[in-house]
């Protein structure tokens, strides 16, 4: 599980105009349409053509608890391409992520200041150009080190050192992460 890449994915998630479809069956003809076949859907679940074929056409209703959750993950990771790009490009060029956190921060600064690492909680508006990193870096297949880094970098810019109104050359570490939300 990804705290960073599934985040901003949910955040993209919530410029959907539409739900994604409801019934297994209807999922499953989603997924067929999109990938051009039943078995390509087959061998992208882990399950066979036949029972593919069972769910298109509503021979099979009810699927297995691991295996819904793989073709509603399946789906979602299709649904709506062109309003994924448009919600990503209208944050990376104008609007921004809102970035809310609890985690342990703490920091190197210049000796004679404090560096003792303490829990926050932050919500915090991040510019375009740090939600342009972290799409660009998702999109690149970075892990979920770098993403951590990124939102780090953003988040010293951000909250600590005020867009270079303060505490310059302060390099900030974000670690035991209870819970990051992105939002556009």
């Amino acid at each position: 599980m990804s705290l960073f890449g599934d985040g901003l994915d949910r955040a993209v998630q919530g410029a959907f105009t539409r739900p994604i479809p409801k019934s297994a069956g209807a999922q499953m003809r989603y997924l067929v349409k999109q990938l051009k076949g039943t078995r390509a859907v087959a061998g992208l679940l882990g399950i066979s053509q036949r029972t593919v074929e069972r769910y298109v056409k509503d021979q099979i209703r009810r699927p297995r608890t691991d295996l819904a959750q793989r073709l509603e993950n399946a789906v979602r990771a299709r649904w709506q391409p062109r309003i994924r790009a448009q919600a990503r490009r209208q944050a990376a060029t104008s609007t921004g992520l809102v970035l809310d956190t609890r985690a342990r921060f703490g920091f190197t600064a210049a000796p004679g200041t404090t560096d003792d690492a303490r829990i926050r909680h932050l919500t915090l508006a991040l510019p375009p150009h740090h939600a342009a990193r972290l799409f660009d870096a998702q999109d690149q297949g970075a892990g979920e080190q770098q993403l951590r880094v990124l939102a780090a970098e953003a988040l010293g810019e951000v909250y600590f050192r005020d867009g270079g109104r303060r505490a310059a050359g302060l390099e900030v570490e974000f670690t035991d992460i209870e819970h990051v939300e992105f939002d556009l």
